[in-house]
């Protein structure tokens, strides 16, 4: 029975070769979603790292959650965030200015008191006597029914807590951006006759981009004479200072294609000049030609 329970409780080869190597790449993701330039970059770290969690899992037994990491953690909320990163279109200069004075401060203060209670946690754990995932799911008839025991039997009041509190965070914030309409919407009609009774934008606005070889939102449109248009781009952008201005960019394109259009044209090589008397000649002899040849077929008739 000792023996059965010393050879539980040691590691196997496979075992540690698995943990060291894929425990590298999950901190080497760590480090990269904190360290990465750019969101994306960060985003796809933080997967890699999530996918190492869920294999660890099922290493040690823990089908349940090592399913429930990959379909709900890595499969939903981290392509939630990538689609959020490229609806959103955030650039490595976006990421890295601060917009909220103080923010680097309080995430230091947030990071370090975390790390604290995490070492408190691991240091009060009990390392010597404990229980594998086999044994607990040998007892309970299975890891999903021994997960299932656990959560409505000893830890059902943390766990209809966090529920109910996800649950008012998630109506919380249908109401925050809920905005109850009291009037109809307008139709395409109405909005028209009145642009055109105020009389300050009669046509429609300038689609962002409109000229400007690029057809994103943060480019304004550019007018005839090559400047920008303030009207075709959100006024939220405008105050944060997000808009690109590619307008020079291309002045400078159209003055390189003027200038290899005129440089074309003086090469194109000049019509030679009609010579109206020696045609008028030729076609003279040619017609004596031609009646010289009538009066030979009549005399030879």
């Amino acid at each position: 029975m000792q023996l059965a329970a010393a050879a539980a409780s040691q590691t196997s080869t496979g075992e540690a070769v698995q943990f060291w190597v894929l425990g590298t790449v999950a901190v080497i993701g760590a480090l990269g979603t904190v360290l990465m330039k750019k969101s994306v970059h960060s985003a796809l770290s933080l997967a890699g790292t999530m996918i190492v969690l869920a294999v660890f899992y099922l290493a040690q037994g823990a089908y349940f959650l090592g399913i429930v990491q990959i379909v709900v953690y890595t499969g939903a909320i981290m392509m939630l965030f990538l689609f959020v990163v490229m609806l959103v279109g955030i650039t490595a200069a976006d990421s890295l200015k601060e917009t909220l004075k103080g923010q680097r401060w309080m995430a230091a203060i947030c990071g370090i008191g975390f790390g604290i209670l995490l070492i408190a946690g691991i240091s009060n754990a009990s390392l010597h006597t404990f229980a594998g995932a086999g044994q607990a799911n040998a007892a309970n008839g299975g890891n999903v029914q021994g997960l299932a025991r656990l959560v409505f039997t000893q830890y059902v009041w943390a766990f209809e807590i966090t529920g109910a509190l996800l649950i008012t965070a998630a109506v919380g914030a249908m109401v925050l951006t809920h905005r109850e309409r009291t009037e109809e919407r307008s139709t395409q009609r109405e909005l028209s006759e009145a642009r055109v009774r105020s009389g300050r934008q009669v046509t429609p606005l300038p689609a962002p981009g409109t000229y400007a070889r690029h057809n994103a939102v943060d480019i304004p449109a550019l007018l005839p004479d090559g400047s920008v248009s303030d009207l075709s781009v959100s006024s939220t952008l405008r105050q944060r200072g997000q808009i690109r201005d590619v307008s020079g960019d291309s002045m400078r394109r159209l003055a390189a294609l003027e200038q290899r259009s005129g440089e074309w044209l003086e090469r194109e090589p000049e019509l030679p000049a009609l010579d109206l008397e020696r045609d008028a000649a030729t076609s003279d002899q040619n017609r004596a030609a031609e009646r010289s040849a009538e009066r030979a077929e009549e005399g030879a008739k």
